[in-house]
C-alpha cells in the first residue's frame, strides 16, 4: 500500500527543507527522494526526476536515484518526450504502457531496453517562463491508476509553492552573482585603463581606444587584456569591494 502522507506533513517537511537547505539544488534533491519515497511500495519502487525547462533548454536539475536522471536525460537527447511535453505544455502526462504508447517512439524503446513500463510526468505551477515537471518512472505497466495519479497531483500541488520559493531564491543568487561578476570586469578595465594613462601619458579616451586595439589585435576579450594589464604589475588581480 502507498505510504500517503498528508497534506500538513508535506508542507511542514517543505517549509522546513526551504529554510534548512544551502541551495536550490540540496531541496530539489530532497524534493526528488520524497516523491519517491512517498508514491513507491515494498519490492515496487518508484523513480522519480525533477526537469527544469529554462530558456528552452530543459535539464534534470534532481532525481531520486541515478536511473531517474539518465531516464530523463534519454529524452534530452531526442529533443521531447514526456516530461519536456509536462513542462512546456503544462500539462499532464501520463503513459500506462510504454508498449502500447505511440507518442514518441525512439523515446519509448529506449526507455523500456532498461525496463520501464509507466511514465507520469505532472507539471508544477510556477512564475514567469521557468517550467518544471515531477517525473515518476515505473518497471510495472498500469503502475499510476487514478489514486496513485490523485496522490501525484496532490503532491504537486502541495509543493509548488516551495519550489516556488526555491527557483525564486536560485533567480536572486544568479542575479547577484552576475552582478558581482559585471561590476569585477568593469572595476578590471578601469584599473587598466589608469594604468596605461600613467605609462603612456595619455588621456583616459585614448587609453581606452589602446586596450580595445590590443583586444580587436589579439583576438583575446576586452577583460582579458585588461587583466592581463593588471597582473603585469605583479599586484596580482584587481578586486572589487561588494557584498552580496
Amino acid at each position: 500500500m502507498v505510504n500517503e502522507p498528508t497534506a500538513n506533513s508535506i508542507n511542514q517537511h517543505l517549509h522546513e527543507l526551504v529554510l534548512s537547505s544551502t541551495d536550490v539544488e540540496e531541496f530539489l534533491g530532497e524534493l526528488a527522494r520524497t516523491s519517491a519515497r512517498s508514491l513507491s511500495e515494498p519490492g515496487d519502487e518508484v523513480l522519480c526526476g525533477i526537469t527544469l525547462l529554462r530558456h528552452r533548454k530543459a535539464a534534470t536539475v534532481a532525481s531520486s536515484s541515478p536511473a531517474a536522471q539518465a531516464m530523463d536525460e534519454i529524452q534530452y537527447s531526442y529533443g521531447d518526450g514526456p516530461c519536456m511535453t509536462a513542462s512546456r505544455e503544462q500539462e499532464t502526462v501520463h503513459i500506462e504502457d510504454l508498449e502500447r504508447d505511440a507518442r514518441w517512439p525512439q523515446f519509448a524503446e529506449t526507455v523500456r531496453g532498461h525496463g520501464f513500463r509507466s511514465i507520469l510526468a505532472l507539471p508544477f505551477l510556477l512564475e514567469g517562463d521557468t517550467r518544471a515537471a515531477l517525473n515518476l518512472y515505473s518497471h510495472r505497466p498500469g503502475r499510476f491508476d487514478a489514486r496513485a495519479i490523485s496522490l501525484a497531483r496532490n503532491f504537486v500541488h502541495q509543493t509548488s509553492l516551495a519550489l516556488r520559493l526555491a527557483v525564486r531564491f536560485a533567480h536572486s543568487s544568479d542575479t547577484a552573482a552576475h552582478l558581482k561578476a559585471t561590476l569585477e570586469t568593469r572595476t578590471g578595465i578601469d584599473v587598466a585603463v589608469g594604468i596605461i594613462m600613467a605609462q603612456n601619458r595619455c588621456s583616459q579616451d585614448e587609453a581606452f581606444e589602446l586596450l580595445k586595439s590590443a583586444s580587436s589585435a589579439r583576438n583575446v576579450k576586452l577583460h582579458a587584456v585588461a587583466a592581463g594589464v593588471v597582473e603585469s604589475l605583479g599586484q596580482g588581480p584587481a578586486r572589487t569591494h561588494f557584498e552580496v
